[in-house]
């Protein structure tokens, strides 16, 4: 799950980034919230 989720949240964040760059800090911070409850429960 985690080998496959990765790559997907980072190309979605990666075009809100693009389309809206104001948004920059909450999807940072959503990603790594996400990535690191996975990794401990993962």
């Amino acid at each position: 799950m985690h080998i496959t989720l990765q790559p997907v949240a980072s190309l979605i964040a990666g075009m809100l980034i693009l389309v809206m760059p104001h948004l920059l800090n909450y999807i940072v911070a959503i990603y790594l919230i996400l990535v690191g409850i996975i990794g401990l429960f993962g």
